[in-house]
């Protein structure tokens, strides 16, 4: 099955290979303390979606330079690095600080771009000016984290905003030249295979310009944990998985970028699916059955 992958989409843009080097950044989340909410997502473990991410210590080059020094042998000099700041909700500061990190991370000589994990509702006036005058010198790219489209899901797993806050924030950030990567999780209690799939339609009609999917997994230590080991948590097979995401895939038009098929929890803290444990045999399967 074809479809734009994030390397094609890479080289056709940046002509070369490109690497997202996390970082991460000062911050917290507002479904963390208090604002909106306590305890954060239920799937979300103590380091906020960023395990893999450097450690938030020394400058913004520095960190980036650490991230890059862990991957040193799999990139070549040639490649190009994109800033990724992943860990928690990297909007969620005041925009003098999001100016200073974003300054700094495109100070890095090998930084070509910057990518912005976040919350569709930490987009203030203030932060969105800050993400305007770097996207007109810059590609931004903004990834909000929607997992569902279902509002009933939504409370279950304590999203804490309505959807209708994403469908305005992509909006918002189209509007400044940003381009936004829509987070997707396929497997969240109660949903069909219908549901999942409404979550991709309702991230293309609202106009995202890429997709980053990803199967529920389960950490130690997350309230879904808890609920996984007290029964009430159905984790997809792998073939049941990607039999969802090759119907997703048929839904994306044109030009819609795959940034992900699959995403990987850390293993000393991943539960299951067991299937995702294994990250050489998962690409292998990809690559047979969609390449």
């Amino acid at each position: 099955m074809k479809y734009y992958s994030a390397n094609s989409y890479f080289r056709d843009r940046f002509g070369c290979r490109m690497y997202k080097a996390s970082v991460s950044l000062d911050v917290t989340c507002p479904n963390r303390d208090g604002r909106c909410g306590t305890g954060g997502c239920i799937f979300c473990s103590a380091g906020g979606s960023g395990e893999f991410s450097s450690e938030a210590e020394g400058s913004v080059p520095e960190r980036i330079d650490l991230a890059i020094e862990k991957v040193s042998a799999k990139i070549g000099e040639d490649t190009g690095i994109i800033a990724y700041f992943q860990s928690f909700t990297n909007t969620y500061c005041s925009p003098e600080y999001l100016d200073d990190v974003l300054g700094q991370a495109f100070s890095h000589p090998r930084v070509k771009a910057v990518s912005i994990g976040t919350r569709p509702d930490c987009l203030p006036d203030g932060i969105l000016e800050v993400l305007k005058s770097y996207s007109r010198r810059y590609p931004v790219f903004v990834e909000l984290g929607l997992q569902t489209s279902n509002d009933g899901t939504a409370k279950w797993f304590n999203r804490c905003y309505e959807t209708k806050v994403y469908d305005e924030a992509v909006a918002r950030l189209k509007d400044i030249g940003v381009n936004v990567i829509t987070h997707i999780i396929f497997g969240l209690k109660g949903e069909s295979t219908e549901d999942m799939l409404e979550s991709v339609r309702h991230a293309v009609k609202a106009g995202t310009d890429g997709v980053k999917f990803t199967c529920l997994y389960v950490l130690k230590g997350t309230r879904l944990y808890d609920e996984y080991k007290a029964g009430g948590i159905d984790l997809l097979s792998r073939e049941e998985y990607f039999d969802i995401v090759e119907k997703a895939l048929e839904l994306l038009p044109e030009g819609v970028v795959v940034h992900r098929l699959t995403g990987d929890g850390p293993k000393k803290i991943l539960v299951g699916p067991s299937w995702t444990m294994n990250k050489r045999e998962v690409v292998n399967y990809i690559n047979r059955r969609f390449r």
